[in-house]
C-alpha cells in the first residue's frame, strides 16, 4: 500500500481486554508517521508498554484542553481549546520515549508524542466538528507530519469513479435504487454518465416518503425530467403498510422495510430481464453506523453495506460514494452538474418515515407526520434558515397527552421537531432557532394536523442521540 501514515481510530472497546481489536508491535516500526485518536491512543500506549486504566471521572462531549503548541501536532492551535471527548479509560502512563503535550482538568493525557519514531497520540477527537481546531491538528499531521500534497480534488474523483464503473460493468445491466434523496441522485446521475442506457432507476413509492415527495421525484428523473434515465415508479405504499403491521420495534421495522426494498427491486428486475449490479447511495457514515466488518459498533441496519441475501438475484453491489461524507457527496453532485436545489435538499433516511414514527407505522401515523414535516420545512424556508441548518424535519412519537382544543378535552398525538448542524453527519448539534420560528410552527401544526395537540423541540446532540430518531 506504500501509505505516507497510518491513522488509528476510536472504538467502543477497552484495549486492555482479551477480545478487543488489536495490532502488534511491528505497527509502531514501520518508519512511517502514525496517529492514534480515542482508541487508537490507547492502543498505542497499550501496545508499547504505558498503561491504560478505567478513569475515575468519565469524560464526555465539550471539554477544555491545554495543548502544548511546540509540538507539530498543534502547530497554530490555540494553547487552551476546546475539543469533543468520549471515553471511559484513560492513559495513566505513557510509554517509554512518549511526551505529554496535552492535558485537561481531569484527562493527565490528552495527546502524547514521540517524534523520534513519529508516533502520536491523542485522547478527544479532532475529526469531529465539536472540536473547534481538529481540522487544523489533522492538517498538521497529514500535510506537515507525513508531507502529504494535498492535491486530491473532486472532479478527479468523478471522473475515476466514471472510469472503474465502466471497467467494472463492462457490458452488464445495472439497477439502481432511486429515492430522490440526495445520495442516491448523485449516485444515478454518476452511473449515467458511465454506463448510459445500461441503468435503469427503479424509485419505490413506499409510502413513507415526505408529502408529495414520490410526484416531485417522478417530476425530476421521470420522462418529463432533465435525465436521460430508464425511469420506473413502483406504487407499494400498501404492501409496506401490511408489512410493518403490529411492529413498533425500531430495528425490525429498518430490516423489514430493507427487506422489501430488495424484494420490490429483485421482482422489477426480472421484468426487466438479467441485472447484474445493484447500485446503492451508500454514503461513509452509512458504512460506519452499520458496523461493517466489526470495526464499528452497529448503530443503524437497513444499509445492506455488508452485501445481498443469498437468494437474491444479483452479481454484485455498486456502492459509488461509500468512501465520501455528505458535505463532499454535495460537491460530487455540483460537479457532475446536478441543479443546486437537488444537491441541496434535505437528507432523509432509506426506511423514511418509518424510522421518523415511533411505534407502529399505520396510514394515519404517515398522514400526520408528513402534514406536520411540511408545515416545518415550510415556514424553516420562509424564515431563511434552509441553508443555515443541515438537517430538520418533524417526527411523530408515541406519546399521547391530553389537551384543550376548542373548550374540549383531546387526547392526541405529540409532534417532536429536530433540526441540526453538522458538517459530517457523524456529530451534530441542536440548531438554535429563533423561538417565533417555532413558535409559528406549534401554532400551524396543532390548527392544521388533525391528530396533534402537543409540539416539542429536541436539543439532544450527536451522540449521544442520533440524527434520526430510530
Amino acid at each position: 500500500m506504500n501509505p505516507r501514515g497510518i491513522i488509528l481510530t476510536g472504538g467502543p472497546n477497552s484495549c486492555y481486554e482479551e477480545d478487543s481489536p488489536t495490532y502488534t508491535k511491528e505497527l509502531f516500526e514501520l518508519g512511517i508517521p502514525v496517529l492514534g485518536l480515542c482508541y487508537g491512543a490507547q492502543l498505542m500506549q497499550h501496545i508499547l508498554d504505558g498503561k491504560v486504566e478505567r478513569a475515575e471521572v468519565r469524560e464526555y462531549g465539550k471539554t477544555e484542553v491545554f495543548v502544548d503548541t511546540t509540538s507539530e501536532l498543534f502547530s497554530n492551535v490555540s494553547p487552551t481549546t476546546t475539543c469533543w471527548m468520549s471515553h471511559f479509560d484513560y492513559i495513566s502512563q505513557t510509554a517509554p520515549g512518549f511526551r505529554i503535550t496535552a492535558h485537561t482538568a481531569d484527562c493527565p493525557v490528552a495527546a502524547a508524542e514521540d517524534t523520534d519514531r513519529q508516533l502520536y497520540a491523542i485522547q478527544f477527537h479532532p475529526e469531529v466538528l465539536h472540536t473547534k481546531e481538529g481540522t487544523k491538528m489533522l492538517y498538521n499531521f497529514v500535510r506537515g507530519v507525513c508531507g502529504c500534497a494535498g492535491d486530491w480534488k473532486m472532479d478527479s474523483f468523478v471522473e475515476q469513479s466514471i472510469r472503474a464503473i465502466r471497467e467494472k460493468v463492462g457490458d452488464g445491466k445495472v439497477l439502481c435504487a432511486l429515492s430522490g434523496g440526495v445520495d442516491s441522485s448523485v449516485a444515478a446521475v454518476l452511473l449515467s454518465k458511465a454506463v448510459g442506457d445500461q441503468l435503469t432507476c427503479v424509485f419505490v413509492d413506499q409510502g413513507l416518503l415526505r408529502k408529495n415527495e414520490g410526484d416531485e421525484v417522478e417530476a425530476v428523473f421521470g420522462p418529463e425530467g432533465n435525465y436521460d434515465l430508464n425511469f420506473i415508479r413502483v406504487n407499494a405504499q400498501e404492501r409496506f403498510y401490511q408489512k410493518l403491521a403490529g411492529v413498533s420495534e425500531p430495528e425490525a421495522k429498518r430490516k423489514i422495510i430493507g427487506e422489501e426494498f430488495i424484494r420490490v427491486f429483485e421482482e422489477e428486475a426480472k421484468k426487466i430481464g438479467a441485472v447484474d449490479f445493484l447500485v446503492q447511495g451508500t454514503i461513509y457514515p452509512d458504512v460506519v453506523e452499520s458496523g461493517l466488518g466489526g470495526e464499528s459498533a452497529v448503530i443503524k441496519s437497513h444499509h445492506n453495506v455488508g452485501g445481498l441475501p443469498d437468494y437474491v438475484d444479483f452479481k454484485e453491489i455498486i456502492e459509488p460514494l461509500r468512501d465520501l461524507f455528505k458535505d463532499e457527496v454535495r460537491k460530487a453532485g455540483l460537479e457532475l452538474g446536478i441543479p443546486e436545489y437537488l444537491v441541496y435538499r434535505q437528507p432523509f433516511p432509506g426506511p423514511g418515515l418509518g424510522i421518523r414514527i415511533i411505534g407502529e407505522v399505520t396510514a394515519e401515523k404517515v398522514r400526520i407526520v408528513q402534514d406536520a414535516d411540511a408545515i416545518y420545512r415550510e415556514e424553516i424556508a420562509k424564515a431563511g434558515l434552509d441553508q443555515e441548518i443541515n438537517q430538520y424535519f418533524a417526527a411523530l412519537t408515541n406519546m399521547r397527552s391530553v389537551g384543550v382544543m376548542g373548550d374540549e378535552r383531546t387526547y392526541d398525538y405529540a409532534v417532536a421537531l429536530r433540526a441540526v448542524k453538522t458538517i459530517d453527519f457523524m456529530t451534530a448539534e441542536a440548531a438554535e432557532i429563533p423561538f417565533e420560528v417555532l413558535n409559528r410552527v406549534m401554532n400551524r401544526i396543532i390548527n392544521e394536523v388533525k391528530g396533534v395537540n402537543r409540539v416539542m423541540y429536541d436539543l439532544t446532540s450527536k451522540p449521544p442521540g442520533t440524527i434520526e430518531f430510530e
